[in-house]
């Protein structure tokens, strides 16, 4: 999904970033395409307008403060932020590339031997997140980018602190993407262990492979009702037969019959060199096949991050709410199979009510790309908190060939606005 010009109504900057143009959005907030003073590309995450509450700003300073947290070659960075500002922000490294969910819809499933080469990459950096005491808890494909330089994990807006008891959602209620929620994250069961990591990377890997998630049905409480039931074996149609042992183990009902993130690591290099190849050799042919596949006709940056699944939302705890009884927050969603990324940013809050298809932050889907600049660099738009220098006079600050796309994107959208040119903010 290519980047869209700014709207009259966007911030123009944030920060110390310049925003070029809308690469996605999701439940809680938009992502745009920004560049830092230095001509750094980011995926710049804002808090919509409608939802900025003390609520909603709490989860979003708890969210940087994670992220503050998170370091490793397969996340993507952390590059700034400011919940305090009118509008909130939070700047993440850009990643240029489709996320998995957009890449999947588009392209295909990946071959096994990827699939296990994807796999030993993510558990790998899961592992390195453990290790600093968290849990992502919203792992889906629309928030693995596939990047230049690999797959990058984006969004931990729901990433909580493995020895933490302390949650910003109701007593019944639990927040995460259905169709990749492990049984005792979805029945409400508290503190979480490491164990719900692997089983999202489970339904990550079934997904690469397939298309398809373990459990899918009509709405998020059907779903809730096939992941809580110790009876309903998850569907690995279609899956390579090599893979089928480590997927099994790895979406196993009880979190104490799943292998660990080093066991799933070696298992995936068990499966790359059945095939005859070194994990070495698997990760670059991952990269190329999705370098690939990717537009190489998009002469600037193509997809970004996304949110891209059935949405993560918060869901009545089904031990207490399954059935058909209703309720304001049981509004049908689109089939978990219904799976198309929508862009995402790198790490919305989506603990609201974001579902499932292409997000688009830094860089992929949920997915997309490419920036833009728009005009009106009214003085009161960008939003500013008291630690952000006041700039004197604002001027592009970008590189020659972003300026030219960006001015390219503007007449065309301009030709067509239905607003006045002079409006102001």
């Amino acid at each position: 999904m290519p980047t869209t010009p700014l709207s009259p109504e966007d911030p123009v900057a944030l920060g110390d970033f310049e925003l070029l143009g809308r690469i996605g959005q999701g439940g809680m907030g938009q992502v745009f395409l920004g560049e830092s003073l230095g001509g750094e590309p980011a995926a710049v995450k804002v808090i919509k307008p409608s939802v900025v509450d003390s609520q909603s700003r709490q989860r979003f300073a708890q969210e940087i403060e994670v992220l503050k947290t998170i370091w490793g070659p397969r996340i993507a960075a952390f590059l700034g932020a400011d919940p305090e500002a009118e509008q909130p922000w939070l700047a993440t490294e850009y990643v240029d590339g489709p996320d998995l969910a957009r890449h999947v819809k588009d392209q295909g499933p990946l071959p096994a031997v990827l699939t296990a080469a994807l796999g030993a990459i993510l558990a790998e950096a899961l592992s390195a997140v453990h290790t600093q005491g968290l849990l992502h808890r919203d792992l889906k494909p629309a928030n693995i980018l596939l990047g230049p330089n690999g797959p990058k994990i984006i969004d931990f807006g729901l990433a909580a602190f493995t020895e933490s008891h302390v949650s910003l959602t109701a007593p019944n209620q639990v927040v995460g993407t259905p169709v990749c929620m492990a049984p005792e994250q979805a029945a409400g069961e508290k503190p979480l262990t490491p164990a719900v990591d692997v089983y999202a990377l489970g339904t990550v890997l079934l997904f690469a492979a397939t298309g398809h998630y373990p459990h899918q049905a009509a709405t998020p409480y059907m779903v809730f009702h096939l992941v809580t039931d110790p009876d309903s074996a998850p569907d690995l149609s279609d899956a390579p037969a090599d893979l089928v042992p480590l997927l099994t183990d790895m979406l196993a009902h009880r979190a104490q019959d799943r292998p660990s993130l080093v066991e799933v690591v070696q298992r995936c290099r068990s499966v790359i060199e059945a095939h005859g190849l070194k994990i070495a050799q698997a990760r670059r042919r991952l990269t190329a096949h999705t370098a690939r596949r990717h537009n190489p006709a998009a002469p600037s940056p193509a997809p970004a991050p996304s949110a891209a699944l059935p949405p993560t939302v918060p869901f009545t705890n089904p031990a207490t709410a399954i059935a058909p009884a209703a309720s304001a927050a049981q509004e049908p969603s689109p089939p978990a199979a219904d799976v198309v990324p929508t862009p995402t940013l790198p790490a919305s809050p989506v603990v609201a009510e974001a579902p499932e298809p292409p997000a688009a932050a830094p860089a992929a889907p949920g997915d997309t790309t490419h920036g833009t600049h728009g005009e009106h660099p009214a003085p009161g738009r960008p939003s500013k908190s008291p630690r952000h220098r006041e700039e004197p006079s604002r001027t592009l600050r970008h590189s020659v060939q972003a300026r030219k796309t960006a001015e390219r994107i503007r007449a065309a959208y301009a030709a067509g606005a239905p607003f006045a040119p002079s409006r102001t903010a």
